[in-house]
């Protein structure tokens, strides 16, 4: 590939990339496979959510989501975030969309706890000159943390390993939620939750005793990585 031919290519990736949410046309919103001059384009959210949907129906690893936001230029194959849970739509109506959910996954997030009725943090991944409004979010979750107190004063128990991840005034990413954590504990942290928060969220009905998927800064997690060959 010549130089002007692989700058033509990464300039028309990268138009792409800035019309993700903006075009109605669904092929704007196809996943890249590789990124500006060869590097990979990585899925990624904000933790702003986008939409309250509500759990239609789950007939086994199928999960049927209803949502009208989160569909637009959400093509097959399309990643979208439930409960900060990374997930890809395999089909899709007019107000509706399904997702195949492994075991592996209702393992390891509160998608097990998923009834019909139920309502869901819904966001679409970012796309290339957006603003970031929250924090980077992978869509992976670490592990499902406990309501002890809920909104606006409230208080979330997670593993005690993953508070290692944590520091007064860092972000973390509570069903999808991009959260400043406060008040740290050996097992604990606090987010206080503005109404509007509270009314476009889970977090408006979530109460003591609610499971929720807890993601933490993946920043933390690579300088963790990172220093672990250098520790004595």
């Amino acid at each position: 590939m010549t130089r002007a031919s692989a700058a033509g290519e990464a300039a028309t990736d990268l138009l792409r990339l800035r019309k993700r949410r903006a075009s109605p046309n669904p092929a704007a919103y196809r996943p890249l496979d590789h990124g500006l001059h060869g590097i990979r384009v990585w899925r990624v959210f904000t933790g702003i959510v986008e939409e309250l949907g509500t759990i239609a129906a789950r007939d086994g690893s199928r999960l049927r989501i209803s949502a009208s936001t989160v569909l637009d230029g959400s093509g097959l194959g399309a990643s979208i975030a439930v409960n900060g849970c990374c997930l890809t739509l395999v089909a899709s109506g007019a107000d509706w969309w399904e997702a195949e959910v492994s075991d592996e996954t209702y393992s390891r997030t509160n998608l097990a706890d998923a009834r019909a009725g139920d309502r869901v943090n819904l966001e679409r991944p970012m796309a290339l000159g957006e603003r970031l409004g929250g924090h980077i979010v992978l869509g992976h979750v670490d592990g499902v943390g406990t309501v002890v107190n809920p909104a606006p004063d409230l208080r979330i128990r997670i593993p005690a390993h993953l508070m290692r991840y944590l520091v007064e005034k860092g972000s973390v990413t509570v069903d999808g939620i991009s959260l400043t954590a406060f008040n740290l504990g050996p097992d604990t942290f606090d987010v206080a939750v503005i109404p509007h928060t509270a009314d476009v969220t889970t977090l408006g009905v979530r109460r003591a005793g609610d499971r929720v998927n807890i993601e933490m800064d993946v920043l933390a997690k690579h300088i963790e990585r990172l220093i672990e060959p250098h520790k004595a």
